[in-house]
């Protein structure tokens, strides 16, 4: 007898794998993690299949797993084009979505393949720049939706998820043990002054080693060893 795939399970196991983890895919599927964790069990269940390897402390995926992402990005993409045929078609015009540089990858990529293919007469035009800035674009008008990243969600906005920040350094560098820890963060990150008053509270001295417009200065200060930054977990380069 033929079963049916159950696409709930389905996507919510795709986003798992390309986002990294339950925390993420939670976040992105606006459900609770431990609702995202059963999905991913009644789809092992029902395939008779182990999909992730749960033995280190990240979810990888097993072979059968990795072969299921291949056809479950086809299946949902196909779902999606479906039902955005029958059922969006009202749906067209352009939209501005303005989003920070620390989170344009990898968080970015599948929500828009995914929002293409449920409004395909939707052009999305992407900014991507830092929160104060997208802030005064939404304000203006010359956005129509914006993702921030910032401490506190302000009046009227929604928090999609919660992210740690991580430490950021060379492979096998030494900059984090330099006292003072020299740090490099972009003129107007939001979370330098979190950083700065953890380590005072810590007791760690501290110093801007490197300061600039661009991220991509600051992720070639810190390959080269020369300083350490901090990144929302997951999104690190």
């Amino acid at each position: 007898m033929r079963r049916n795939l159950d696409m709930t399970a389905l996507r919510a196991f795709v986003t798992v794998a390309e986002g990294g983890g339950v925390t993420r895919a939670a976040g992105l599927l606006h459900l609770t993690q431990s609702a995202v964790s059963m999905q991913i069990r009644r789809l092992e269940e029902a395939l008779g299949r182990k999909l992730f390897d749960r033995t280190g402390r990240a979810l990888v995926l097993t072979a059968d797993g990795d072969q299921l992402l291949a056809y479950g990005r086809r299946i949902l993409a196909l779902n999606d084009e479906v039902w955005s045929r029958f059922t969006d078609a009202a749906f067209e015009g352009e939209i501005v979505l303005g989003v920070p540089n620390d989170v344009v990858y990898p968080a970015l990529p599948p929500v828009l393949q995914r929002f293409h293919a449920a409004f395909p007469r939707m052009k999305v035009t992407l900014v991507s720049s830092y929160t104060h800035r997208l802030k005064q674009m939404f304000a203006r008008g010359d956005a129509q939706m914006i993702l921030t990243t910032e401490n506190a969600v302000d009046p009227g906005g929604e928090t999609l998820v919660s992210l740690p920040l991580v430490w950021v350094g060379a492979r096998a560098g030494q900059a984090w043990r330099q006292r003072p820890l020299r740090l490099a963060f972009e003129t107007r990150n939001i979370f330098r002054g979190v950083v700065e008053r953890a380590l005072d509270a810590a007791g760690i001295p501290w110093e801007i080693a490197v300061t600039s417009e661009m991220s991509r200065t600051i992720e070639v200060s810190c390959a080269a060893d020369l300083a350490v930054h901090a990144l929302l977990e997951g999104t690190v380069p």
